[in-house]
């Protein structure tokens, strides 16, 4: 900088005691004129002159000292400042602490204090300062401010003491109906963070005995329902059984999604839309559930509802890109378009995505109109032609072409596209889990079982592993013993999983145990609507003396996926007429 612009904008702080300015002032603005003496302008000018030359710390000094004489709120700033710039936080936070002594109310002054605090980890000095940080806010201000401490400290080392120390601050609203729910669930959110599980449910739990329709206490107990904390839902389901906030009900059903509790994820889908019908998200996430629960009508229905309540389409011309949302239910309409045998239709829904990203995505729809045609080469043509955009869309087009050769029953050359997919990804446990599925379609259950005990020596805890080798012995009727425990071990890592239950349910039903098989076929029934479990419902109740509603079950299945192979050699071998 020019000696005499340097010397211009250094004045400008001194005669307005602020950072540098402009050296042009805005004509409207009128003048305010310092009430410093001359004395302090000079030390002052020296101040910033030192801070120009690089000299931070006798720039600070000189500046902290005038600030005290002037007590000027400004000039503390500018002292905070410079101290930081010189690297020295115990500088800084003298100066802030001073500057608070001589503003208590100064909420900039305060804040200052907490950030020096907190970056240096001196998080037992944090009490008083975060109080003060609350100090004269009431009602929804309080509240918010409240909500925001557990955002001071992401990056402090000792996430307990951070804990502790935020409990302390609040002690004086935990125990209020006003503020107490909020000041419980930042304590939670807190040790959440610190790793306290139970202690966050703890905090949860208080904060809602002493409100049960507040919202701090659910957000709080849906982010642990994720830890697999199992007391946490009680929360959110009392939570809910008031004038829930539908973003809250919303949340609830993607936990119950993460579960695979899909009819419930479902019904809570359907109160959202009941109560607030413009709620957007809700009509996709729930036509997306209809497409296995209740079939491709109801699901068309809600996909064409949420569109409808998005924006208005612009120009078809427009490259505009599709939303992700967009995406997701022109991808499902066109599928319940193949569904229904309109190949036109789902074109015409594809063609409507303008999204790079799902270039592939768009692609394998397309692939799997071409097959639905008869033209399976044409098909595995177009995903090989696919561009690769992403890093992951080399596997993603191999893995689309082995499914779309599983679909059409070519089972030799899926299990040889496997076995290359296998060499190529040799840590990928979904295709490793294939290949041996694969294998016992070929009738090779020796080669599947060395298959799937590698696979479950190499990840102990890939589930479907020790499902698909529990159900392969039960439904060969052998080994029912070892069965029942792969099975019951796979359970561990999923709970309720209606597949796994269903395979619970065949070792039941080959171990002549009729009533627990039903018992528990009907369970895995209501939790997903799907053609193999009912092929098996309906033969425990079949040969269980229960004709009539085996053939319902049966027809249900039917109407899920008519060409099901389990379901249709069930069929045949029990009820062929049907």
């Amino acid at each position: 900088m020019h000696r005499t612009q340097r010397f211009i904008a250094i004045a400008a702080v001194v005669a307005g005691l602020t950072h540098f300015a402009p050296a042009r002032a805005a004509a409207a603005e009128p003048v305010t004129n310092s009430d410093l003496n001359a004395g302090l302008m000079y030390q002052i000018l020296i101040a910033e002159m030192s801070a120009f030359n690089g000299d931070d710390t006798n720039a600070f000094s000189l500046t902290l000292d005038a600030a005290r004489r002037a007590n000027s709120p400004r000039l503390y700033e500018r002292a905070v400042e410079l101290a930081l710039r010189a690297r020295s936080a115990d500088f800084a936070l003298d100066a802030a602490r001073a500057w608070l002594r001589g503003y208590p109310a100064s909420k900039e002054a305060n804040r200052y204090v907490l950030q020096i605090l907190i970056g240096t980890n001196r998080l037992a000095e944090l009490a008083e300062p975060l109080r003060r940080e609350l100090q004269g806010l009431t009602g929804k201000d309080r509240v918010g401010s409240i909500n925001v401490l557990p955002r001071y400290f992401p990056r402090v080392t000792d996430k307990a003491l951070a804990a502790t120390v935020v409990e302390q601050a609040l002690a004086p609203d935990l125990p209020t109906t006003a503020y107490g729910p909020a000041a419980w669930s930042t304590v939670g959110v807190m040790r959440f963070g610190a790793g306290n599980l139970p202690g966050a449910l703890e905090a949860a739990q208080r904060g809602a005995a002493l409100d049960p329709s507040a919202e701090e206490p659910a957000v709080l107990a849906l982010n642990l329902m994720e830890t697999k904390t199992p007391a946490a839902e009680a929360i959110v389901r009392k939570y809910l059984d008031g004038k829930a906030l539908p973003e809250i009900r919303m949340g609830y059903g993607r936990a119950l999604i993460g579960g695979q509790r899909y009819a419930e994820a479902l019904a809570q889908m359907q109160l959202i839309n009941q109560q607030k019908p413009d709620f957007v998200d809700a009509w996709l996430v729930r036509g997306s559930l209809e497409i296995q629960a209740t079939g491709a009508a109801a699901a068309e229905k809600s996909l064409r509802k949420y569109l409808s309540l998005l924006p208005a389409e612009q120009d078809p011309n427009d490259e505009t890109e599709t939303g992700r949302g967009a995406v997701q239910a022109y991808l499902l309409l066109a599928q319940i378009a193949e569904i229904n045998g309109q190949p036109d239709e789902a074109n015409a829904l594809l063609q409507r995505i303008k999204s790079p990203q799902d270039a592939l995505r768009v692609t394998t729809r397309r692939a799997t109109l071409l097959a639905r045609q008869g033209k399976l080469d044409e098909a595995r043509a177009a995903i090989r032609s696919a561009p690769e955009l992403l890093p992951d869309d080399a596997r993603t087009k191999l893995a689309t072409e082995i499914q779309l050769l599983r679909d059409y029953k070519q089972m030799a050359e899926a299990y040889t596209l496997l076995s290359r997919a296998v060499k190529a990804y040799p840590e990928d446990n979904t295709f490793a889990y294939d290949l041996a599925t694969a294998a016992e379609k070929l009738g090779r259950p020796d080669e599947m079982e060395t298959l799937l005990r590698q696979l479950i020596a190499r990840a102990p805890d890939y589930h479907h592993a020790y499902n698909a080798l529990g159900y392969s012995l039960a439904d060969r009727g052998v080994r029912l013993t070892e069965a029942r425990q792969l099975i019951q071990k796979a359970l561990e890592f999923a709970p309720g999983d209606p597949f796994i239950v269903d395979s619970l349910a065949w070792v039941e039903f080959r171990s002549g145990n009729l009533p627990e098989a039903q018992r528990l076929l009907q369970q895995a029934f209501t939790a997903r609507q799907d053609a193999e479990i009912a092929a098996h419902l309906g033969e425990v109740l079949w040969v269980s003396g229960q004709r009539e509603a085996a053939t319902k079950i049966w027809r249900q299945g039917l109407e899920l996926q008519k060409d099901n192979d389990t379901l249709q050699e069930t069929i045949q071998r029990l009820n062929p007429s049907l």
